[in-house]
């Protein structure tokens, strides 16, 4: 319940409590607060099983502590089989090497075909820009602009 508390904390705890109550009637509190806590977890206890008889027999492996969503996703998805292919996939792939070929390709330093990535050919066109190869790997960089003395058409729901 307290597992964050230091000595230091605890220390000023019990000066205080001596007093505030002061040392006579400081064993009497102890008691009456135990005495509380004991009360509160019995009633608890009693609640859940309750719950878990009103339940029936089909809830009889239900834990509270499940009604917590990152509990639940948890304990859901350890025995999942989806779980262990994506385990496996997400092990297969290298997001390091993937970023490093395509940052090769965009600068024009790939070694590898162009269709193993995807990459349009050379003399085509995407999104009106035109790729041209350079050593043989596409330049996605150069688009087509517009001459320098025409300016775009103004656009009032743009703005």
């Amino acid at each position: 319940m307290f597992t964050d508390i230091g000595a230091l904390e605890l220390v000023t705890l019990v000066v205080l409590a001596v007093l505030v109550f002061g040392p006579d009637k400081l064993p009497k509190v102890i008691q009456d607060v135990s005495r509380f806590i004991r009360k509160v977890r019995d009633f608890s206890d009693s609640a859940k099983e309750d719950i878990r008889s009103e339940l029936g027999p089909e809830f009889k492996n239900f834990e509270f502590e499940d009604l917590n969503p990152k509990t639940f996703i948890r304990k859901q998805l350890d025995g999942n089989e989806d779980l262990r292919e994506l385990k496996e996939l997400r092990s297969t792939f290298d997001l390091k090497k993937e970023m490093n070929e395509v940052a090769d390709a965009v600068h024009g330093r790939e070694s590898q075909p162009s269709s193993l990535t995807g990459a349009p050919a050379a003399g085509t066109a995407v999104n009106g820009a035109a790729v041209t190869a350079v050593n043989g790997s596409p330049d996605l960089v150069k688009k087509d602009r517009p001459d320098a003395g025409e300016r775009p058409p103004y656009d009032s729901d743009a703005t």
